[in-house]
C-alpha cells in the first residue's frame, strides 16, 4: 500500500505494510524508498504522525544515499563528444581503420575501428577493463588498512547497478559499479571505504559515520564531488 505525507514543501511517499509486530518500523532503502512496517490495526493517522515526527531523519537518509544513485547523461558515442575517466574530461576521437583498439592519447579517448556502430561497445569494454584493474589496486590498499578491525571482504565484484555506486552483502561481498571509473580516485576510495565500514556496522548509525570519518576525514567532500560530477 502506497501512502504519503506532506512535510513543509516536501512530499514523502512511503510503502506501508502491516504485520504481526509490536512496534512501528521505518526504513529508508538505498534506492530512496521509505518502507513502513506497522502492527496490524494501527490507524493510518497515527502512522502518518510518526512519519512526520521522523521526517527530518528520513530526508537526511535520502540525502545521504543520493551519492549512490548514478545519474549518467546518455551519450551518443560520436567524435568530439566528451567522456569522463577518473574525474577528467576527454574527447572521443574516432579513427576508421581495419583494427580495433581504445586508448588514452593526450586529452582524447582514441577509438580505432572499421565500424562506427562498434564505438559504444568498444568504449564500454575499455571502461570495464580499466575499472577491474583500478578498483582492485585501490581496494587492496584499503582492505589492508581495515585488517586492524579484523574484517575483510569475501570478494570484490564489479557489476552494473542502475541505482547504486556500491553495496555490501550480508556475506561480506563488496559490489562496485563500473561507472565509478569515471569519477576521481577519491570518490572511488570513498565508496570502497563506505562499504568496508559496513563490514563492521551494517546500518548508517553514528558509530558507522564515526568510523567512516576516522578512516576518511574528508569523505563528505568526495561524496559531494560524486553527486555533482556524474549528475
Amino acid at each position: 500500500m502506497i501512502e504519503s505525507i506532506e512535510y513543509g514543501s516536501k512530499r514523502i511517499d512511503f510503502k506501508l505494510e502491516y504485520s504481526e509486530r509490536k512496534s512501528l518500523g521505518i526504513t529508508v532503502t538505498p534506492d530512496l524508498e521509505v518502507l513502513v512496517r506497522a502492527p496490524v490495526g494501527t490507524p493510518i493517522e497515527k502512522i502518518k504522525e510518526k512519519l512526520r515526527n521522523k521526517a527530518p531523519w528520513i530526508i537526511r537518509q535520502q540525502s545521504f544515499f543520493l551519492a549512490f544513485l548514478p545519474k549518467m547523461t546518455d551519450r551518443k558515442f560520436v567524435g568530439g563528444e566528451t567522456h569522463l575517466y577518473l574525474g577528467r574530461q576527454y574527447r572521443l576521437k574516432i579513427i576508421i581503420e581495419d583494427i580495433e583498439s581504445v586508448k588514452l592519447k593526450g586529452r582524447f579517448i582514441e577509438v580505432i575501428t572499421l565500424d562506427k556502430a562498434r564505438v559504444r561497445q568498444l568504449v564500454e569494454d575499455w571502461y570495464l577493463q580499466n575499472a577491474k584493474k583500478k578498483f582492485h589496486a585501490i581496494a587492496m590498499e584499503l582492505i589492508d588498512k581495515f585488517k586492524k578491525y579484523k574484517v575483510e571482504p569475501s570478494s570484490i565484484v564489479i557489476k552494473d547497478m542502475p541505482t547504486r555506486w556500491g553495496s555490501c552483502t550480508a556475506k561480506g561481498k563488496i559490489i562496485l559499479n563500473p561507472e565509478l571509473i569515471k569519477a576521481p580516485k577519491g570518490c572511488i576510495e570513498y565508496v570502497i571505504i563506505h562499504e568496508l565500514c559496513h563490514l563492521i556496522h551494517h546500518d548508517h548509525t553514528q558509530k558507522f559515520l564515526d568510523l567512516q570519518t576516522k578512516e576518511m576525514p574528508y569523505w563528505e567532500k568526495w561524496k559531494m564531488k560524486l553527486e555533482k560530477l556524474l549528475a
